[in-house]
């Protein structure tokens, strides 16, 4: 795991300590005021709430203790391994794309953070600059070239 990534961790696990789990406690008091629990859809919503924040909180909690934290920017050279800044091309379409290679609870497509165990990303592996890799989609193969290698 990236440094980034384990401080995104601990900030969602301070967030669920110290705003949300204080939030659906105040929620289950006040639909407990409302009487009857049997059939107090608020009282189930909230209780409902408060199992995922406390299964949340523990996942974090043993995500945070066993994580290994690389610094990718302590890392060289030009072949692509956990943490490298890749540039690709579509081979087939001309469409550049960027990624940068991350652990799996940290991964976010849409923020260009490419899961190691996905398959673009387990394809990229080991490759360098000017390498086209082939990776299977839904939609049929595509392939890549690599355009650059960095390191941040």
């Amino acid at each position: 795991m990236t440094g980034e990534g384990l401080t995104r961790l601990e900030d969602e696990l301070r967030r669920l300590k110290s705003e949300d789990r204080p939030a659906v406690i105040r929620a289950i008091a006040e639909a407990r005021a409302h009487g009857d629990l049997s059939e107090n859809a608020e009282y189930h919503a909230a209780r409902d709430r408060q199992s995922f924040i406390e299964g949340r909180v523990l996942e974090l909690e043993e995500l945070i203790s066993t994580a290994e934290v690389i610094d990718p920017s302590q890392l060289s050279g030009d072949t692509v391994k956990f943490g490298a800044h890749v540039e690709l091309v579509d081979e087939e379409t001309d469409k550049e794309s960027g990624y940068q290679i991350v652990g799996v609870h940290e991964a976010d497509i849409k923020l260009g953070r490419l899961s190691i165990s996905s398959p673009l990303a387990k394809a990229l592996i080991g490759k360098s600059v000017g390498d086209s890799v082939t990776v299977p989609t839904p939609g049929g193969d595509k392939s890549y070239e690599i355009l650059t290698v960095t390191f941040k």
